[in-house]
């Protein structure tokens, strides 16, 4: 880079509020224990309000994403860093919560797997970077991708969302510095809870890593409830693929049709291990056949499949 282009980034990142210096642990170094983890205590309390501000846009984004799952899309993340961990763990564990199929929610990082243990330093640096890997995932207009940058601009997520958009994708932004200063062309819907400055200057693995993770969780867990993966408040589409969710599917069980252990048990191996199709196995009295048909029927809600 020249000497102007350096200084152009400077004033660049120098205005972010995530760069600012917080007021409230100016003097973090002196104090004790206690009284660090009390100031980062009340900043971090402030996360969930900044969140609650959003709603609006992140409801927008939730319906995108569930039109978009509903006829073959997929949900894929882009992200840096920190951002980029939470943007990979979020799409890890919807399969196993919520059954989906693994490719329909992904999580990119820029610098690839290694990137997710150890930082891969310059990976971010380059919007072609992050147009190449949304080339490379065939995206096409079924499709949403949702870029995460604190800073909102890391030139990874800028080049991924830029590039998802000319292919005719929808697009979606998660940043934690203010929606006036937004300036991404042509996001279909900014997702933006204004943290304030962080309690270690620039540190974005906390208040901004603490509200994108919880605006992940809204995306994801709300669209698998308006598709059906939810009964009542309970996961009913996870796969079976470790001891404790075997153990939890039976607890779902017995919790919702009120049968013992060992019924429950000899209920999901005549479902062949789906939760979904016991209960309407036992719901509605019917056989494996008929249940997978009833399900079918009602695009996978078990109370109108078990309605009929």
């Amino acid at each position: 880079m020249t000497t102007s282009d350096t200084q152009k980034l400077f004033s660049e990142i120098n205005k972010l509020t995530t760069e600012q210096r917080n007021p409230n642990s100016m003097d973090i170094d002196t104090k004790s224990t206690a009284e660090i983890l009390k100031i980062i205590n009340e900043e971090d309390k402030l996360v969930p309000y900044a969140v609650e501000q959003e709603l609006p846009y992140i409801e927008q984004a939730v319906e995108i994403i569930v039109n978009a799952l509903k006829h073959g899309g997929r949900l894929l993340y882009f992200g840096a860093g920190t951002s980029g961990r939470l943007g990979v763990v979020d799409a890890s564990e919807c399969p196993p919560t919520f059954g989906t199929p693994y490719g329909m929610i992904v999580g990119y990082i820029a610098g690839g797997y290694d990137a997710m243990f150890r930082a891969q330093e310059g990976a971010e640096d380059k919007e072609e970077n992050g147009a190449k890997e949304v080339a490379a995932a065939n995206v096409t207009s079924k499709d949403v991708v949702c870029g995460i940058a604190a800073s909102r601009r890391t030139p990874y997520v800028v080049g991924a969302v830029k590039k998802a958009k000319q292919l005719g994708a929808k697009t979606l932004y998660v940043t934690t510095n203010p929606r006036k200063d937004f300036d991404i062309e042509e996001v279909d819907v900014a997702i933006c809870p204004y943290v304030g400055p962080e309690v270690v200057m620039g540190s974005t693995r906390m208040k901004s890593g603490t509200a994108q993770k919880l605006v992940l969780n809204m995306l994801t867990t709300a669209a698998m409830i308006r598709l059906g993966k939810v009964y009542e408040n309970m996961m009913i589409d996870l796969e079976l693929t470790n001891k404790k969710l075997v153990e939890r599917s039976k607890k779902i069980v017995m919790t919702i049709t009120g049968l013992s252990y060992d019924e429950a048990t000899i209920a999901l191996d005549k479902a062949k291990g789906h939760v979904k199709t016991a209960l309407v196995m036992i719901k509605a009295n019917v056989d494996y056949k008929e249940a997978k048909e009833r399900l079918k029927r009602a695009d996978g809600f078990v109370r109108k499949a078990i309605e009929g």
